[in-house]
């Protein structure tokens, strides 16, 4: 097959295309822009395009499919004459049902937890060498690629995000696969620029649940209260396995997890982390995995890239990145490194950086977010509220926020960064959480506190 992506550059996007340039697809794509590390991992596989920018020409009878990425627009010269032409467009999970239509699709929901479930469920599959597809957003440890496509392969693990699809495409990507097996983990409004309000995001899982193949297996949270109405008051002819916060201890910063054979400590922590794990479990054994056998490979699971990543580390303190922007995972964050070390001062710094988080009405979600930290601080740019057209955001409108009277507030880089390595590295859990980088932080030379 012919494929051509229209803005390949994207994380998901070049994965796809990487993924069936090994399958033996023939794969070509346009990008007006494309950065490290899409940028040389196209180039070594002879991906790259020649030059940036939109080439109708490229658009020809020849084309078997076409894949459009969610960074081009409505109006973008490629897609309008592939319109014109009459040739079969696809979003990006559209092709990967086309791809999956075939095997047993296990698709893993929710408003936090999936890169995480996702990422447990394949580091199982591995340990025990067990062959599957899988899409996954983030880049896993053993693993080349975020996409793996086959012919032969019976299952296939997909990370369900609740965002579009494409840009003529307004439908949620979950919608789209019809898994056999799916897990939901929890339901906390995001993406409100979507999705305006609570109720509108609920009726999308709601969807999701009810898009099951009659016969299917939900997984579900049961302590998420929202999760737990959607599944269970769901009518889809679907089987149901609820699972909860498994038992536990922490015992010199070390959490240990009951099992049948006893304690076993694992190298995550966190309540949320602890979900994570009792869905990833009946996934696995959905998938044909028995328990001794799961509780021995997750026994060296460290976690997901960029969620509670430890990137310094010394007797006495530690700092971690995480990918946390939304409110409950924030909480969920700050929450969980302060029950593991709770003998040690937890600074919490937070970047408000997306849309969601950066939009002043959406700011009273984050109530709480942040109590369990010792010292919490908060960055945001005042410069991408501008560069995102949202109404000026206030440092007294955040600390009314977080309803928090000793919340350190900055907007200056420099200045965050001054009070990061003023800081004294002892006795510390340090969490850095932010989908950005405040402003242009060079985390390689944070390390170098420790």
């Amino acid at each position: 097959m012919n494929i051509h992506f229209i803005a390949i550059g994207g994380s998901a996007m070049h994965n796809l295309a990487i993924a069936l340039h090994t399958k033996g697809y023939q794969v070509t794509g346009s990008d007006d822009t494309i950065h490290d590390p899409s940028k040389s991992r196209l180039e070594k596989r002879g991906l790259l395009p020649k030059e940036f920018g939109w080439f109708p020409e490229k658009i020809t009878n020849n084309l078997d499919a076409i894949i459009l990425g969610m960074h081009a627009k409505q109006d973008n010269p490629e897609l309008l004459k592939a319109q014109e032409m009459g040739l079969k467009i696809y979003s990006y999970p559209e092709f990967l049902y086309e791809q999956s239509k075939d095997k047993t699709r296990v698709v893993i929901g929710g408003s936090h937890g999936k890169t995480t479930i996702t990422s447990m469920i394949l580091h199982v599959l591995n340990y025990h060498e067990r062959e599957v597809d899988y899409m996954v957003g983030a880049q896993l440890d053993g693993f080349d690629t975020m996409v793996h496509l086959t012919k032969e392969n019976e299952f296939i693990v997909l990370e369900g995000d609740e965002y579009l699809s494409s840009p003529i495409d307004m439908r949620p990507k979950f919608h789209l696969y019809k898994p056999n097996i799916a897990l939901l983990s929890g339901i906390a409004w995001d993406h409100i620029n979507v999705f305006p309000t609570f109720e509108n995001y609920i009726e999308q899982f709601r969807i999701f649940t009810d898009s099951l193949v009659n016969g299917g297996i939900m997984v579900y949270n049961e302590d998420d209260v929202t999760v737990k109405e959607v599944v269970e008051n769901s009518e889809n002819a679907i089987k149901k396995y609820p699972y909860v916060t498994p038992d536990h201890f922490i015992e010199n910063g070390v959490t240990y997890i009951d099992t049948p054979d006893g304690d076993m400590p694992l190298e995550i922590f966190g309540d949320h982390n602890l979900q994570n794990l009792a869905g990833a479990k009946w996934i696995c054994q959905h998938m044909g995995i028995d328990e001794d056998d799961f509780y021995e490979a997750i026994a060296s699971f460290t976690g997901a890239s960029k969620r509670l990543e430890k990137i310094a580390e010394n007797n006495q303190s530690v700092i971690f990145k995480d990918f946390a922007h939304s409110p409950s995972k924030v909480k969920a964050t700050t929450d969980a490194v302060k029950k593991q070390y709770n003998e040690r001062e937890v600074i919490a710094c937070l970047e408000l950086h997306t849309y969601s988080s950066l939009n002043a009405e959406f700011l009273e979600e984050y109530k709480g977010a942040l109590d369990k930290a010792d010292k919490a601080v908060v960055f945001y740019s005042p410069h991408a509220v501008k560069i995102k057209q949202l109404e000026k955001v206030t440092k007294e409108q955040i600390g009314e926020a977080f309803e928090r009277d000793d919340l350190i507030i900055y907007t200056n880089p420099e200045d965050f960064k001054k009070f990061l390595f003023s800081q004294e590295i002892k006795n510390k859990a340090i969490i850095l959480m932010s989908s950005g980088n405040y402003g242009g932080l060079d985390f390689e030379e944070v390390k170098k506190l420790f």
